[in-house]
């Protein structure tokens, strides 16, 4: 059997496949197991594999490589508009046939193994800085009720509430003080599994060319480095442009546009949430850090000389996200020509010595 194209509606253990002939028309559906489907593909010559960018796909889409067989991965936000009637595992597979067919679509990268897990690595500190802040927060609230005082800031606040429980005549009733001092354990333990992650991020920048080359760019952290790194594997080839790649994070703005009218809007929040978080959390920094130097007297290099004249002329959150847009394009060109921004930045190497939960890693040394 000859099958040009076959597409198939993933599941965790139920596969649906489209089979179209070279003229797109579709042949043969099937519904198979887990099973079936590993073993469907043996013995069959292929010439196109579609499936939708979601959970497994990197991992099928590895697996068919490795049987010679091209896979193309499509967005999932873009199947949607190819489905006709009812939504159904058969109707999926067909949309992903007829979206193949659309050149505008842009598909998307099979990740490696490396990339995967590396994005696994920021997927867990996320996890973690999130349970420590609902932990704080929560013996915040506590302190709160019993008219205990407690300062802003993470670090600041929890070394104030274990003081607070270490001394008898403070107003925490003994009943709770046992429960509160374990919520203080759980969030030192968080810290110090951060702190460890961090270490490891670190040594993998070390050794990665992209992420060195990234670490170059102001307002580029080890966070955004070697998260940008997972996400595009150190390669920005598949991107048209520069204003195509930072698309990607959702950074540009949206366009209102008819005849000789065009408005520009909000930044659409299209793409990857983690990455253009990441980004607009280093273009605050730099803005700020731009601003202290110039009202300090400081030469301005050019990226913070335009980024405090647009934040002259707007607010502030407009300028973060045009510093944002800003520092995607820069982070495309560096990996595109795969050469460091501008001269090599003297902070370069403090980026690689994060000192946000330093405490942390002594308290466990």
């Amino acid at each position: 059997m000859h099958a040009t194209t076959v597409a198939v509606d993933l599941a965790k253990s139920v596969f649906q496949i489209a089979i179209a002939d070279g003229n797109w028309k579709l042949v043969e559906q099937q519904r198979l197991t887990r099973h079936q489907f590993e073993r469907w593909f043996q013995n069959r010559s292929i010439g196109l594999v579609v499936m939708e960018a979601c959970g497994s796909a990197h991992h099928w889409g590895r697996w068919l490589n490795r049987l010679g067989i091209p896979v193309k991965l499509l967005p999932a936000a873009y199947i949607r508009a190819y489905v006709k009637r009812n939504k159904t595992d058969a109707a999926d597979a067909c949309a992903l046939l007829e979206a193949a067919r659309c050149a505008d679509i842009v598909p998307v990268q099979v990740k490696s193994l490396e990339q995967q897990a590396l994005q696994g690595l920021h997927r867990v500190r996320s996890r973690w800085m999130s349970t420590r802040t609902s932990r704080i927060n929560t013996l915040r609230g506590f302190c709160r009720e019993f008219g205990q005082v407690i300062p802003q800031g993470a670090r600041t606040g929890v070394e104030a509430m274990s003081r607070a429980l270490a001394d008898p005549h403070s107003a925490v009733p003994e009943l709770i003080r046992g429960s509160m001092k374990l919520l203080v354990e759980e969030i030192r333990l968080l810290e110090q599994r951060i702190a460890q992650l961090e270490q490891e991020l670190t040594t993998l920048a070390r050794q990665s060319p992209a992420c060195t080359q990234l670490l170059s760019i102001p307002g580029i952290g080890l966070l955004t480095a070697t998260a940008m790194v997972a996400a595009t594997g150190g390669q920005v080839s598949h991107f048209k442009d520069a204003r195509h790649f930072a698309s990607w994070f959702g950074l540009p703005p949206k366009e209102f546009s008819s005849g000789n009218s065009r408005k520009l809007g909000r930044i659409s929040k299209k793409g990857d949430r983690y990455l253009r978080m990441l980004l607009t959390h280093g273009a605050r920094a730099l803005l700020r850090a731009a601003e202290l130097g110039r009202r300090a007297g400081r030469t301005l290099d050019g990226l913070r000389t335009w980024a405090t004249e647009v934040q002259a002329r707007t607010h502030h959150n407009k300028a973060a996200c045009a510093l944002a847009n800003k520092l995607a394009r820069v982070c495309y060109a560096v990996l595109r020509d795969q050469v460091p921004y501008g001269h090599p930045q003297p902070r370069q190497e403090k980026k690689l010595s994060r000192t946000a939960f330093a405490i942390a890693i002594a308290i466990a040394g």
